[in-house]
């Protein structure tokens, strides 16, 4: 029996929509789906509207595939490793986060855990919803091997999503990261009303400490300019669509952070990530105040006015 092109580890709303992307494509694609409901609906309420093709399989098994596509949030993704059949086939990691018990990005987990295994990071400004919607988008495709690299953009590519190759893991990986907990500060700002100029200067600060992390870990800062830094953040601290932009709205408002995920179904990587970046941040001697800012803001230790204050009360000095 041939073995599928694709086969998708996670049925979130980002696994299902590169299954639908890569299905209608044309590749053998099988997307493995704890919720069985999945196996007979063939529609998910993560993207209402979207329809599986007629050959998107879905199974509760993880499929052994030519390409392995690991799309399960970031705090559970060591079991899913785990899990993998045994073989040779490269797994691209969508998983945008640090796994909080470890501090690793997602490449550096996979590299300890299947040191034999071939690893790539996708990542880059992509909703959901709009990829499934067959809209323009573009990603990073991140693998230290150029050979590797090429066959997946390959592999991978399709008319909707355009794919960009580097070489830069930990700068890719990092950025898709630690967007999400400048998101939240964005959120904040523009919750409490702080307005459009507070939120495009947290941004660009934003992303001065990732860049200074990202160097500090052995990436490269122009990586954190490109679509997996800059675009990513564009795109997540500007929209509700943005769980983790949404969140710290609420946050801004007023609502607290047990009350905001109590009405969440889905995950809100951001959330973890903080603490577990600003942890990063401190072991690499690498000055983060908004990670810091954000990680205290979500473990109550102050309030958004405090942490407001604490930003705009730093020591003076040129950009």
């Amino acid at each position: 029996m041939n073995k599928p092109d694709i086969g998708i580890l996670g049925a979130g709303a980002w696994g299902i929509a590169l299954a639908v992307l890569w299905a209608r494509a044309g590749k053998t694609t099988v997307l493995s789906a704890r919720n069985p409901a999945l196996l007979h609906a063939r529609v998910s309420p993560r993207l209402p509207g979207v329809m599986f093709p007629e050959n998107l399989a879905v199974s509760d098994t993880i499929p052994d595939a030519k390409i392995l596509v690991l799309c399960v949030p970031m705090q559970f993704a060591r079991p899913v490793l785990a899990a993998l059949p045994a073989g040779d086939a490269p797994v691209l990691l969508c998983c945008k986060g640090l796994e909080s018990s470890t501090l690793l990005l997602a490449p550096e987990l996979c590299a300890a855990m299947l040191p034999d295994r071939n690893i790539a990071v996708l990542t880059g400004p992509n909703f959901a919803r709009e990829v499934a919607a067959g809209l323009p988008a573009a990603a990073v495709l991140a693998a230290a091997d150029a050979g590797l690299r090429g066959e997946l953009i390959t592999a991978l590519h399709s008319h909707t999503l355009r794919l960009y190759g580097s070489a830069d893991v930990t700068g890719a990986a990092l950025g898709g990261a630690a967007k999400n907990v400048i998101a939240i500060a964005a959120g904040v700002v523009m919750g409490a009303g702080l307005g459009e100029n507070a939120r495009a200067a947290l941004i660009t600060r934003g992303l001065a400490e990732i860049a200074r992390l990202s160097l500090a870990l052995g990436g490269k800062a122009e990586t954190v300019s490109g679509l997996s830094g800059l675009g990513d953040l564009l795109l997540t601290c500007t929209g509700m669509s943005s769980r983790n932009f949404s969140l710290g709205y609420d946050l801004g408002k007023g609502l607290t952070l047990p009350a905001i995920m109590a009405a969440r179904s889905g995950v809100t990587e951001g959330v973890a990530t903080a603490p577990a970046l600003a942890a990063r941040a401190e072991a690499a001697g690498v000055d983060m105040p908004i990670t810091a800012a954000v990680t205290a803001l979500l473990a109550g230790e102050c309030d958004v006015p405090e942490t407001m204050a604490a930003l705009m009360g730093r020591a003076l000095r040129d950009e």
